[in-house]
């Protein structure tokens, strides 16, 4: 039987991970996160997550950093990270974007694995 019941998630309720992230709409094999105001510094390590993400930019900038390439993500963009690709961020401006993971970053403490 396929599933029928509705979730929803308000974000000023959700739970907060580790890296700053708020875990938002999560289903069996998708989830939601928001990066939310987060704040221009230092390139953030580089990680392989056991995940893929596809993102979209709401405001501000940042560098995605993907072996060779360089990507400006700029407010409009969108972009995939494959799952287990070797990647950073570098925020250059307040940046604030909402990501999907798949599978979940959250179960199984995947988001918390290669930081």
């Amino acid at each position: 039987m396929a599933e029928t019941s509705i979730t929803k998630v308000n974000a000023k309720s959700s739970p907060k991970g580790s890296m700053g992230q708020k875990y938002l709409a999560a289903g069996v094999s998708m989830a939601m996160r928001l990066w939310e105001d987060e704040q221009p510094g230092q390139e953030k390590p580089a990680s392989e997550r056991d995940y893929e993400t596809v993102g979209y930019v709401i405001k501000g900038r940042a560098e995605l950093h993907l072996g060779p390439q360089v990507v400006l993500l700029e407010p409009g963009d969108s972009w995939v990270v494959p799952r287990g690709a070797s990647h950073s961020y570098r925020v250059l401006e307040a940046f604030t974007a909402v990501e999907a993971t798949h599978p979940p970053a959250f179960v199984h403490a995947r988001d918390e694995k290669n930081r």
